[in-house]
C-alpha cells in the first residue's frame, strides 16, 4: 500500500496512545477517555501523564474533544497518521481469499465479473463497494456483424475476446445491400480479429491509403462502416453495491448529508474522477474525509486499488465507508479483491 510520510513526529508513548485511542474509537464509536487508555494502552504511566500526552496530540490536530464528553476522537489528520504509520495490516485469510476466487470465477463475462466484485466488496466489508468499468478500447475485438436497420442506419454488433457484446448504431449516407454488409464484416473479421479498437482504426486508415483498384471499393465500404462502429465511445461507468449498508451510520445522521452522498452514488461522475486518481498511482490508496475533494464524503473514507490484466491497468475498485472504519480489515479485502479480479480477467482473455 502506498503510504504517505507523516508530517508529525511522535515519541513511542504518544504513538501507542494514539494507536490505542483510534482502535478503541473505531471499535466502539465513542470518545475515548484517559481512564480507558490507562487500562488498555499497556503503558506504565500515570493518568496525569496520559492526559498531558492527549493534550499534546490535540494541539497537534490529531485529536478533538467533543463538547459533550471528556473523551477524545481522532480527527481526519489523526486517522491519516494512524493509517500511514501506526496501522498493522495482515494479509487476508485463506477462507476469505477462497471466497473471492470462487465468487470471481472466470467464464461469467467481464460485466458479470465486475458486478460480482462490487457485491463481494460490499458483503465482505459491510460498506459500499465500487468498481469502475473498463473501456472496451482495452479489450481485443473478436468479430463484427452488420444489420441494415433503415437506409440511414446500420446496426454494428461487436463481439469482444472476453465474450462481451456491444451494439452500436452507425449513421450512413446511403443504403448498403446485404452482400455489401457481409463483405465488409468478412473483411474486418479476417484482418482485425484479436486486435484492439485503437489498433484497428489506425490500420484501416493505412489500408485505405495503400489500397489499389481491386480493393478500393470494398475497403471504402468497410471504412465507411468501421469508422463509426470502431469509434471511441464514452463508456465512463461504475458499478456500486451496498449503498444501503451506509444507512444508520452516525457519520450520516444528518439527512442532507445522506441525501448528498446517495446523489453522488447515483450521478457517479465525481466518484469516477476520484477513482481515476487511484488508477494513476501504483498500489493501494486511502482517501480520508476532505482528501477526497468531495463534500458528500466528509467524515467518510475511500479505500481503493487498481485492477488489471497482463500488467495493464483496466480500472479501479474500492470501498466507501465511515472514516471510523476497521482499516486493518478493509485494506486487505480491497487488495485481495483487486488481485482476484485481475486473475479472473487474465483467465477469461
Amino acid at each position: 500500500m502506498e503510504r504517505r510520510r507523516p508530517d508529525i513526529a511522535l515519541d513511542p508513548r504518544a504513538r501507542q496512545l494514539l494507536r490505542t485511542l483510534v482502535s478503541r474509537h473505531i471499535r466502539d464509536g465513542e470518545p475515548v477517555g484517559s481512564q480507558t487508555l490507562a487500562k488498555h494502552a499497556g503503558l506504565d504511566v500515570s493518568a496525569a501523564t496520559i492526559r498531558n500526552i492527549l493534550a499534546s496530540l490535540e494541539d497537534a490536530g490529531l485529536l478533538a474533544a467533543p463538547h459533550s464528553s471528556a473523551g477524545r476522537v481522532p480527527t481526519a489528520q489523526g486517522y491519516r497518521l494512524f493509517v500511514d504509520s501506526l496501522l498493522q495490516v495482515k494479509p487476508l485469510g485463506a477462507q476469505d481469499v477462497d471466497r473471492l476466487r470462487s465468487g470471481l470465477a472466470a467464464g461469467a463475462g467481464t460485466q458479470a465479473l465486475l458486478g460480482s466484485t462490487s457485491e463481494l466488496l460490499a458483503a465482505m466489508t459491510h460498506f459500499a463497494g465500487m468498481v469502475s468499468v473498463p473501456s472496451r478500447e482495452s479489450f481485443a475485438f473478436r468479430q463484427i456483424d452488420f444489420v441494415m436497420l433503415d437506409p440511414q442506419r446500420v446496426l454494428a454488433i461487436l463481439v469482444f475476446a472476453d465474450g462481451e457484446v456491444q451494439n452500436r448504431v452507425v449513421q450512413v449516407r446511403r443504403a448498403f445491400s446485404p452482400s455489401e454488409l457481409e463483405q465488409a464484416a468478412n473483411y474486418l473479421n479476417a484482418h482485425f480479429a484479436g486486435q484492439s479498437l485503437t489498433v484497428i482504426r489506425a490500420a484501416l486508415l493505412r489500408d485505405l491509403r495503400d489500397a489499389r483498384s481491386e480493393m478500393e471499393r470494398l475497403l471504402a465500404s468497410s471504412l465507411a462502416l468501421a469508422e463509426q462502429a470502431f469509434a471511441p465511445a464514452r463508456e465512463d461507468d461504475m458499478l456500486v453495491a451496498g449503498q444501503t449498508r451506509l444507512l444508520g451510520l452516525q457519520e450520516l445522521g444528518d439527512l442532507d448529508r445522506l441525501r448528498a452522498l446517495f446523489e453522488a452514488f447515483a450521478e457517479k461522475r465525481e466518484l469516477l474522477q476520484l477513482l481515476e486518481r487511484t488508477a494513476k498511482a501504483p498500489g493501494m490508496r486511502v482517501f480520508i474525509g476532505e482528501e477526497t475533494g468531495l463534500a458528500p464524503l466528509e467524515g467518510m473514507s475511500l479505500v481503493s486499488a487498481p485492477y488489471g490484466r497482463d500488467g495493464q491497468v483496466l480500472g479501479v475498485l474500492g470501498v466507501i465507508g465511515p472514516s471510523r472504519m476497521a482499516y486493518e480489515r478493509v485494506i486487505p479485502v480491497v487488495e485481495a479483491t483487486a488481485a482476484a479480479l485481475g486473475a479472473a480477467l487474465d483467465a477469461a482473455s
